[in-house]
């Protein structure tokens, strides 16, 4: 329900909480594809390349603080915890 009303957020939440309880969801939200919106998708990109957050904020004319926030947003929604996790899950 929250995916369909773009909850994104909740629906994470909702999933962590259920898989923490051991409640079976259906393959179907199991495997849902994440969207990353084109800034996430391009500080991501630049983080995965070794990029610094102030090294990624100065070629995108941002301070560091909104690229740390980006960037904590994009490990939330892929749900990984560090950049070097960027290099698997990101081509």
């Amino acid at each position: 329900m929250f995916v369909e009303i773009d909850a994104e957020a909740f629906a994470e939440r909702t999933r962590l909480e259920l898989a923490e309880f051991a409640v079976a969801m259906s393959p179907a939200a199991m495997h849902r594809t994440v969207e990353l919106t084109e800034r996430e998708s391009r500080i991501a990109r630049r983080a995965r390349d070794g990029r610094s957050n102030a090294e990624i904020g100065a070629e995108l004319l941002l301070s560091a603080p909104p690229v740390e926030w980006h960037l904590r947003k994009v490990f939330t929604k892929l749900r990984i915890s560090s950049r070097q996790e960027l290099r698997t899950v990101l081509p």
